[in-house]
């Protein structure tokens, strides 16, 4: 009884590590400590190379939103001092 609950634990316990390492995207490893995904280092290469093309698009596209925020910012803070001197102009010189 001891030992089937031991071992009924323990199975449990593999399964539950193998499924939060899955969840979070930790490499598996076999028996050995041998990685079982990716199967070869060409594998793991190619998705590095994959993953920061994929950065540097995100990156300039980030770079261009910047961009475009900023002048929308200008183009609000303009508008507005554009706005309060137009409506000085409107009420006449200040005595």
């Amino acid at each position: 009884m001891p030992i089937t609950l031991i071992t009924v634990v323990g199975v449990a316990g593999w399964v539950l590590t193998t499924w939060m390492r899955i969840k979070n995207g930790y490499p598996l490893d076999g028996m050995w400590g041998q990685s079982v995904y990716p199967k070869t280092d060409q594998e793991a290469v190619e998705r590095v190379k994959l993953l920061s093309q994929e950065n540097a698009q995100l990156r300039a596209e980030i770079g261009s939103i910047k961009d475009r925020l900023a002048n929308v910012e200008k183009i609000i803070v303009d508008d507005s001092h554009r706005l309060t001197s137009e409506i000085e102009a409107l009420r006449g010189p200040s005595n």
